[in-house]
């Protein structure tokens, strides 16, 4: 069997033409089908389609969080309901093209040692300008950062065998960044190129904002870097400061001190002052991480499963 684990959050105009498409290359595919739609704490009808689908077919299964818990739960949570011994997860509106799907499932079972075949965009046709640049700069940003590679364009389209999906479902950390998960746990995966393909409906959730704060759980989760770097600053602006000392001093024996040199001084106090509230930023994140780590709150709440 495989599994369909799909995350929807307000996508009630993408999820019949989802289903449409997925079902229309059903007969290329080798195994019976299983779709897991996970209901994102959507607002608006998402959870009637879903439910009216189900009611259509039995193959199709749901759960309904009490609340938004986010993509990345909304994943987590379709992993452990899927029942499949291949699991792949898509995005519902059709950007991730289902007619890969044979392609995918086929290199996995071909017998060529693949646990995994992912899908990666060769462009971003279609995205604004300054996204598309913010997102290729966070995958060399967090490259050079960690020892963990997240393949740039890399997208959450990805078919997996069961013995991978256990492992991913193993990683109970709260705050979780697939992408970089996915990588962390190893197997042998195979990447597919594709060119960027324009939502079927809707409008993204994914915001400038929520994007650059997924950016920063990404690097936080899988680099201890920014932590070495305050320290280093610090070392470095140490050195400065020593040395602009013994230039003052040097200055003030051979030439006296006709000025006083207040502008000079309140810059340099804000300037490392600044340096200081960054390194103590960055550890303020890390211990926020920690925090929300131990507290050990559940990653998501089902209110209802079908």
């Amino acid at each position: 069997m495989l599994s369909v684990i799909v995350p929807c959050m307000n996508e009630e105009k993408a999820i019949p033409l989802f289903y449409l498409a997925v079902s229309e290359i059903e007969k290329e595919l080798s195994e019976e089908l299983e779709y897991v739609f996970v209901d994102d704490g959507s607002t608006d009808l998402t959870l009637d389609q879903i439910k009216e689908l189900a009611q259509e077919d039995g193959r199709v299964h749901y759960a309904s969080f009490s609340r938004n818990f986010g993509k990345e739960a909304a994943l987590l949570a379709g992993l452990e309901m899927a029942r499949g011994d291949f699991v792949v997860t898509m995005d519902v509106d059709l950007q991730d093209p289902p007619a890969l799907l044979p392609e995918m499932l086929d290199t996995v079972k071909g017998g060529k040692g693949y646990d995994c075949v992912a899908t990666r965009r060769t462009t971003r046709q279609g995205e604004p300008v300054v996204r598309s640049f913010l997102a290729r700069c966070f995958y060399k940003i967090i490259n050079k950062m960690s020892e963990t590679e997240i393949v740039d364009g890399a997208r959450d389209y990805r078919l997996m065998t069961r013995q991978m999906a256990d492992a991913v479902i193993r990683d109970r950390e709260y705050n979780r960044f697939s992408k970089g998960l996915y990588a962390w746990v190893g197997f042998r995966t195979k990447w597919i190129d594709y060119e960027n393909i324009e939502r079927s409906a809707g409008e993204t959730k994914w915001s400038i904002g929520k994007l650059f704060l997924y950016a920063v759980d990404g690097i936080l989760a899988y680099s201890t870097l920014p932590l070495s770097l305050s320290s280093v600053i610090g070392i470095l602006m140490c050195g400065a400061s020593f040395l602009a000392l013994c230039f003052i001093v040097l200055r003030a024996m051979l030439f006296g001190d006709p000025v006083a040199g207040w502008p000079s001084m309140v810059s340099v106090v804000i300037f490392i002052g600044g340096i200081v509230l960054f390194s103590l930023g960055i550890i303020g994140l890390y211990l926020g991480k920690i925090y929300l780590e131990t507290k050990k709150r559940p990653i998501y709440i089902i209110r209802e499963q079908g």
